[in-house]
């Protein structure tokens, strides 16, 4: 559980960024990290069309760089982007400055006043100098859609689990998560409309 969902005092070191929406909200958040990624993100677009869907992803700016294609398909399908670093920086093993000025250079390729940092990790000088520019989005859910130790019945078993109103959910359109993503996506979405969730994203 304390990955799949991040404990409050965890939740504390980051005072202003959005963990959970409105829990009397019957809504859930789907966020994407990693991407564009061929063939993966153009699938979870064509799959998020299908049920009339909208959702939020956080883009690697190298990615951008090297996947313009899949990058403006995700934005012409009406879907939010943010910014997830240029080179997908852990902020606690990089310096302030550096990270500070590769998050500037994602921004470059993806102007989005969202941002997640990788891992979720970084340290409060990055934080209070992004915090000024970008509202922070983290996640109450994350899927473990990654883990080489799990299949997709598992990622899917993570949401029936631990979803709840106003959860930010998180996957990932990688080459690492596509797996269990073909898998999960699918089923997650059905189940969350079988129990009279929304979709929402973020303003």
């Amino acid at each position: 559980m304390f990955i799949e969902q991040v404990p409050r005092i965890f939740r504390s070191l980051y005072p202003k960024a959005l963990w959970r929406m409105d829990p009397n909200d019957k809504a859930v958040y789907l966020t994407f990290d990693d991407g564009p990624i061929p063939v993966i993100t153009p699938w979870v677009v064509d799959i998020l069309g299908r049920y009339g869907i909208k959702a939020t992803f956080f883009m690697v700016g190298d990615n951008v760089h090297k996947f313009p294609q899949e990058y403006m398909q995700v934005v012409e399908s009406g879907h939010r982007i943010g910014n997830h670093t240029f080179n997908h920086l852990n902020g606690l093993f990089t310096s302030t400055e550096k990270y500070i000025e590769n998050v500037d250079q994602a921004d470059a390729f993806i102007h989005s006043n969202l941002f997640r940092p990788p891992h979720g990790m970084l340290n409060h000088k990055q934080y209070n100098e992004l915090s000024k520019r970008y509202k922070f989005v983290m996640w109450d859910l994350v899927t473990r859609d990654y883990s080489f130790r799990l299949y997709g019945e598992d990622v899917l078993a993570n949401i029936k689990r631990y979803t709840r109103n106003g959860s930010i959910i998180t996957f990932h359109d990688s080459l690492r998560a596509e797996s269990n993503l073909r898998y999960a996506l699918p089923r997650s979405i059905d189940w969350l409309l079988e129990q009279g969730y929304s979709f929402k994203v973020f303003e």
